[in-house]
């Protein structure tokens, strides 16, 4: 059984998800979200991040971590913030001493929902179906599918390594 950690970046949230994972089984453990506020300046908000993290690390014991790419967005100040806060928790997670796998978001939409152009509320919806979970904001079942995507893709990694 492993225990995995998925991870949703963001500088105004960022959500997280833990599942265990044994054979071809899910099992909802928990989720929540990190928030911060725009009037913070960006170096609090990513501490922020890190050390909400690195509490949820602690206290969930997670075997391995997944974490969601930076895609490009029209603006590109808002991709810089994204990479910034995915930065902030993909450090975190190695100074934990936990391995971290990165994947797209249309794989994790593909693989959680059977497309790669799902909407937010239809990964949602797929999320809580699968580890029937209950009501789940956005980013947190985006963490959770996240989790979700890194439980299916995981023996590709072993296999690779």
């Amino acid at each position: 059984m492993s225990r995995i950690l998925g991870i949703d970046p963001g500088l105004h949230i960022t959500g997280w998800g833990m599942v265990d994972y044994n054979g071809s089984r899910l099992k909802y453990i928990s989720h929540g979200t990190i928030m911060s506020e725009s009037s913070e300046d960006v170096g609090s908000r990513l501490s922020n991040i890190f050390k909400k993290l690195s509490d949820v690390i602690e206290k969930y014991s997670p075997d391995e971590a997944s974490i969601e790419d930076i895609f490009v967005n029209k603006n590109p100040f808002s991709s810089l913030k994204l990479g910034m806060a995915r930065g902030a928790a993909v450090c975190c997670v190695g100074v934990l001493g936990l391995k971290i796998h990165g994947y797209t978001p249309n794989k994790i939409k593909k693989t959680v929902v059977g497309t790669g152009h799902a909407t937010k509320e239809q990964v949602s919806i797929m999320v809580q179906k699968l580890l029937n979970c209950g009501n789940v904001k956005l980013d947190a079942a985006d963490a959770l599918a996240v989790a979700v995507c890194h439980a299916h893709h995981r023996t590709s990694y072993m296999v690779a390594q």
